[in-house]
């Protein structure tokens, strides 16, 4: 049995759609996998059990990254295709069954859009993500011992997504003060390589004996991994935002300008607390996702560190 699951090119789309591929794992034990994805979702997909190839879809002029997934691809019979990105050439590939996305925007959560592809809408699998030893000795290296952990994702895609650090200093200070959800706690703050210069400021208004450095040079999974051993989870609108949530651990996202109904972080275990300014309103003219500041500044440290003392209890209220 040979599976080919082609999915998305952004991070957090990409952890969306792993619970499609858990739910053909389990349909079909054994099974042999290559993934297709962007670059970087590729390090998601490494302990994905029976995987033969990632296929990292590197973009190219004139979409010719088609041509070199078909390239690779061609040749051989698939059992099951699974295509999220609705690739025209991967119509040319010779399968047994193909299930294909459709293509425009949804009023649904990603989810269960995704869920869809394979008729799944009523019942969708969660995401779920798949560590393997040397990932898990990573993490108790990074993170030791049992002491409570507030994680922390201060950064995004977009600058217009991202709460300014020093509202975020705020929060922690009042989250792991004497009286705050988790008393005295470290602070896991996680980022990649290249946003370490929008982390800084945050990370040197944390005590250094509090301070747990996880910005840069890990891969996702270990970020995963790392994840599991925190108590919470606080942060903006991003693909940590929705590892954090497929972790399982208490998970309160932050969210502006992007649709909290499609792109909440998904689980039990999750909430979100979104700006004054609804999402409709907040765009200004000639807006530019890259190069606007931010347009989180209507969401006070008030409203998260409420909806955060919510989550809490709800979940220790749920634990109990």
């Amino acid at each position: 049995m040979r599976i080919l699951f082609i999915t998305a090119t952004r991070v957090g789309d990409a952890i969306l759609s792993t619970g499609l591929l858990h739910h053909l794992l389990q349909r079909h034990p054994g099974a042999r996998v290559t993934v297709a994805c962007g670059p970087a979702a590729a390090s998601l997909f490494d302990a994905v059990p029976g995987l033969e190839r990632t296929i990292v879809l590197q973009k190219m002029q004139f979409s010719l990254h088609w041509v070199e997934l078909w390239a690779a691809c061609a040749g051989r019979l698939w059992d099951v295709l699974v295509d999220l990105r609705n690739a025209p050439l991967a119509r040319l590939l010779a399968t047994r069954r193909a299930y294909r996305a459709t293509r425009g925007r949804q009023n649904r959560h990603r989810v269960v859009q995704l869920a869809g592809v394979l008729g799944l809408d009523d019942n969708p699998p969660p995401p779920h993500l798949w560590t393997g030893p040397a990932h898990e000795a990573r993490a108790r290296e990074l993170i030791p011992g049992e002491a409570p952990v507030l994680a922390v994702g201060p950064t995004a895609n977009w600058i217009a997504k991202t709460w300014r650090p020093e509202r975020f200093t705020e929060a922690i200070g009042r989250l792991t003060g004497s009286d705050g959800i988790l008393p005295g706690a470290r602070v896991a703050v996680f980022g990649r390589d290249d946003e370490r210069p929008q982390a800084l400021g945050l990370l040197e208004s944390i005590p250094a004996d509090r301070r747990l450095d996880l910005v840069g040079h890990l891969d996702l999974v270990e970020v995963f991994a790392c994840l599991r051993r925190c108590h919470f989870y606080l942060g903006n609108d991003s693909g940590l935002m929705h590892l954090a949530a497929a972790a399982g651990i208490p998970t309160l996202g932050l969210f502006g300008p992007s649709p909290v109904d499609e792109y909440a972080p998904w689980g039990g275990n999750t909430a979100t607390v979104h700006t004054a300014i609804p999402y409709p309103e907040m765009f200004p003219p000639n807006f530019d996702p890259k190069n606007t500041g931010t347009l989180m500044d209507s969401l006070s440290v008030d409203a998260v560190e409420a909806a955060a003392r919510a989550l809490w209890n709800r979940t220790r209220e749920a634990a109990a």
